[in-house]
């Protein structure tokens, strides 16, 4: 059984303002909560008779079993999914991953909840395991955002900062690829095997601040004779570059 109270304080859990007051964020779904289980430890989990019986082991402690009609009552899913669990927001590192021999991305307000959790599933999927966001980037832990990933967010770092600090404390020679309109075929580009990928707003593209810490300017080439869309999607535009990235063997 769910209190009135527990109802409130998770439908609240929408709102970005209480997810920071409250530093926890909402997961639904046995792929998420599964994969989010195995990096942190939940706050409380709202379960199903039917996850219940399939789950291998979780924290009985934090268990409160609910009904398909309760767990509609607090899911943010059109369709909900057995399971609604509440985690910590992990605490923000600030050192800076791109000094060792990785690959990083860099998002400069990237607005769209769904594109930020594609983004962060794609950078899993390719072995990047820390994402910076510029500050106006959507929120990582909004529910819409943790759904896209497929609980890829146990996987990748999510860093809110200035990006315009963080390129100023780079050694003077490192390597910041963007991708953009007068870029240079990345195919045909020579690729590193570190740097920093930045991709911009889906509407406007890299800022021109950010735009000229770019030191390697690609462009993703249309290969569409005559009328054809004007841009790439910003999560398909990251997964076409940290493909070919991989492709040429980068770490």
């Amino acid at each position: 059984m769910i209190s009135k109270n527990q109802i409130k304080y998770i439908r609240q859990l929408e709102q970005k303002k209480f997810r920071k007051r409250e530093k926890c964020f909402v997961a639904e779904g046995p792929k998420v909560v599964g994969d989010l289980m195995q990096q942190y430890q939940p706050k409380a989990i709202f379960a199903t008779d039917e996850w219940i019986k399939e789950v291998e082991s979780c924290d009985y402690s934090k268990l409160t079993t609910v009904s398909p009609d309760e767990l509609r009552r607090i899911s943010f899913l059109q369709t909900p999914q057995q399971v609604l669990a509440l985690f910590p927001i992990p605490e923000q590192t600030s050192y800076l991953s791109p000094l060792t021999s990785h690959l990083t991305l860099a998002l400069d307000s990237v607005q769209d909840p769904g594109n930020l959790g594609t983004i962060i599933r794609i950078a899993d999927w390719f072995g990047i395991d820390t994402i910076y966001c510029s500050e106006d980037t959507a929120d990582a832990y909004n529910p819409k955002v943790v759904q896209a990933t497929m609980g890829s967010l146990a996987h990748v770092h999510i860093i809110y900062t200035d990006l315009l600090q963080l390129f100023d404390k780079l050694p003077k020679d490192y390597p910041v690829y963007g991708t953009l309109l007068d870029g240079n075929d990345i195919y045909q580009q020579p690729l590193s095997e570190h740097g920093i990928i930045v991709m911009g707003n889906e509407g406007n593209g890299i800022s021109e601040a950010v735009r000229q810490r770019v030191t390697h300017r690609l462009l993703i080439p249309n290969f569409h004779q005559g009328p054809s869309a004007e841009s790439l999607n910003v999560a398909i535009a990251t997964a076409i570059t940290c493909s070919e990235f991989r492709r040429r063997g980068t770490k």
